[in-house]
Formats: C-alpha cells, structure tokens, sequence
C-alpha cells in the first residue's frame, strides 16, 4: 500500500470515498485544502459529530493507519441507515488531507490550515519532497481544490472521533482491545544544518577536519542519551550530506531531529540542553557522554530550524467518557463467550496517551474531540508489516458507533 497524498493514487481513493458517502446519502462538502466532509442529516440542523482521519499513507504503508478510521466512519453511518437510527444533530466522515506529511513535508497540514495554526497560503505553497509540485498545484490537478472556506469558524466540528491503530506495543502485550486515548504528547520537529569544509580523506588528518558528518552522528548520538536521561524521545529521520563521495570528507550534512515527550516543559528543558551541548559538539568538544576517544578537529558551524510544534494535547472529557462507556459495552456483549478461551483478550479498555501526533490534535482546539486506539501486530505502523486483526478492527468499529451515538445523545440533553 503506497498512496501519498494528493497523488494518483489518492484522487482514486478520494473518489470512491466521495462516491460511496453520497450513495449513503450525505451531503459533501470540499474545502480549499481538498478536505472532504461526509454529512448526514440529524433531526436540528447544527455542526456535525464526526469520525475523522486520512486516507493518504506512507511510502511503504501500511494498509490500517488512518484507513481504518475513515472505513470505521462509513460503516458507522452505514449501520445507522440499516438500522433506521436518526440522531439529533448531523454526523458524518472527515477525510483530511496529508495528515502523513510524507509527500508534503509537514504533517497534519489540512487540520492545521483548518484550526487556523498554519496559513493557507503557505500551506498551498508547500513543495513536495525532492519535487516541483506544490500542494495547491497538486489539488488542483486531482480536482480537489475546493471552494468551502477552510477554517473552524466557517466550517465548524461539533465533536470529533478518531479510530486509530495504536501504532505501538503497548494493548497487544497488555491484552486490552481498546485505549481511550487523554492526549496526545508533545512534539517539535527540527532541521539541523552543519557545514564543514570538504576535504580529501586521504590526505588530511584528523586534526586538520572540519568533518560534517562526523559531527551529526555524535549530534544524533547525543540526542539519544540525553533524551534516555530525560525520560523523552529522539529520532533522526532525514539525512543528506554533500558532496556524497567515498573520498571524500562531507563538509555539509542536513538532517532532522524529532524530540517528543509528555510534557511541554520538559520537552522544553530537553531541547534547551540539547542546544547547549549541540554547539560545544560542533566546535569540536569531547564530550564524555558520548564515550568519545578519537583526536579533535577543527569543528563546524551548526544552525537550528524548528519546523513543527505541537504542544502535548489533552482531550475533552465528556468525548472520552463516551468511549469508554462504549468500550465497556463492547465487553459486556463479548466476554461470556471469549472468557474462557485461551489467550483471550483479559481487559476491556485502558487510558493512553498517543505518542503519534494526529489530526484530533487540531480538532481538540476548536471541537470536542478523542481518540479510540486498537491493537496492532507487534506494534508496527508505517511499514508494509502493519497489521490489525478484522476482531480488532470491528471492535474498534463498534466503539467508534457508540462513542458517536452517546455524545449525540450528550448534546441533546444538555439543550433539553
């Protein structure tokens, strides 16, 4: 599975989509960041509950993240039209656009633009990745450049439901089918640029080096222990060096760094202490965290590029209250006859923080917002291995229904 946003690939999935919501009779709507909204009618003509998430994948995948909750949505609405169910206010189906950010370098662009954090114009401006194409470019080639307005205020959510692979370990290993997800953890994305000077490897010595790519791995290196002591993450993603040639020392590498934690302030405090020890290492320091014995050089020159923040994100109350309420009656209809059996699943549901940022980071500024995770075989996401079971993916289905229901059911009482 390959379908990166705005691609070939996804007008096709964009089209069935459209083609499929109108046939269970929804009103669509697309918006000027191709965001396709599904919605059918309720009783009150108001902002409607949605199930929302991303039809766009990774370059390898996989087949589960951000797909199941989008099909979640449409069996939703489905099983209320076979079942005749008419709820209170409008529900529907969001499909946001480039939530990966991997054609489109930044992630959860559409959401953004829509919670007005990220300018339209620069988002339409977004180049693809080793591309000319810009977003809007693209959008329009694959007729979805909308005319709706993008922004919350005049496109509002009135609450919104993500069913999501957990894309972790954490319920597989746990045996629990469902995670009502809080919050979502901070994260900050970086661009580091070091230059050096370009030198023969054979003719200049260590001393004499101004090593480029030398000082990023003992950079990343450095990432890694300090976030281990911190109790945060680090990872490298994207690596480019020039010149790129076997004798050749790199006098220049670019590369990105992706710190995440909990905590706003700690991921702060870690980002700070990174920056400390980033410039000493560039200047060539030796630094005993990194176990380093090798001769000094010269040193580099290093710059800091932050590109994404998103601050950690705690979700509505009455939105997860509805899921696990939810969760709770999935259970009650399954237990009696899965109990017994061998290596069933032991646990209902359990409360997690996602460590993935989503589009409900967005949403849960402007609507009432929370997540439903399910298990995925042994954690993997983003890799053509990811896998979550058709019980796993039902169940998470169910409890997406229920959520849905029971907050309509919420906003009716509390206008009563």
């Amino acid at each position: 599975m390959s379908r990166l946003a705005l691609s070939s690939a996804d007008k096709l999935a964009r089209d069935w989509f459209v083609e499929t919501m109108k046939e269970l009779g929804c009103d669509v709507k697309i918006d000027t960041m191709g965001i396709i909204f599904a919605i059918r009618p309720g009783r009150k003509d108001a902002p409607a509950t949605y199930a929302g998430s991303h039809l766009d994948t990774q370059p390898t995948g996989g087949r589960y993240d951000g797909i199941l909750g989008v099909h979640a949505g449409i069996e939703a609405l489905r099983t209320m039209n076979d079942l005749g169910i008419e709820t209170e206010y409008p529900t529907g189906v969001i499909n946001w656009t480039n939530e990966e950010g991997a054609r489109f370098p930044v992630s959860m662009i559409s959401s953004g633009v829509w919670a007005n954090d990220i300018p339209l114009l620069s988002a339409h401006n977004l180049r693809e990745i080793n591309g000319p194409a810009t977003m809007k470019s693209e959008l329009e080639r694959i007729g979805y450049l909308g005319s709706i307005p993008v922004s919350y205020q005049a496109n509002p959510i009135g609450a919104h439901f993500e069913l999501h692979i957990e894309q972790g370990p954490i319920l597989e290993k746990s045996k629990t089918r469902i995670g009502a997800v809080t919050g979502v953890q901070a994260y900050r994305w970086h661009t580091l640029t070091v230059r050096g000077s370009d030198c023969h490897t054979g003719t200049t010595d260590f001393e004499n080096r101004s090593d480029a790519m030398l000082t990023a791995a003992k950079l990343i290196l450095h990432s890694h222990n300090k976030a281990s002591e911190m109790g945060c993450l680090a990872s490298t993603g994207i690596l480019n060096l020039k010149p790129g040639s076997t004798n050749t020392v790199p006098g220049f590498v670019h590369f990105s760094l992706d710190i995440r934690c909990s905590e706003d302030e700690r991921l702060l405090a870690f980002e700070k202490e990174l920056k400390k020890y980033f410039e000493l290492i560039a200047a060539g320091a030796q630094m005993t965290t990194l176990g380093a014995s090798g001769k000094r050089g010269k040193g580099c020159t290093l710059d800091w590029q932050v590109d994404t923040d998103s601050p950690a994100t705690h979700f509505n109350k009455d939105c997860i209250r509805c899921v696990e309420e939810s969760a709770g009656d999935l259970i009650e209809t399954t237990t009696s006859s899965a109990g017994n059996q061998p290596g069933a699943v032991s646990n209902t549901y359990m409360r997690m923080v996602s460590g993935a940022g989503h589009d409900s980071v967005y949403t849960s500024r402007h609507a009432p917002t929370s997540m439903i995770f399910v298990p995925c075989r042994d954690g993997i996401s983003h890799n053509p291995a990811e896998y979550c079971s058709p019980e796993d993916c039902g169940n998470g289905a169910q409890v997406l229904l229920g959520a849905m229901l029971r907050y309509d059911r919420l906003r009716a009482s509390r206008e009563a």
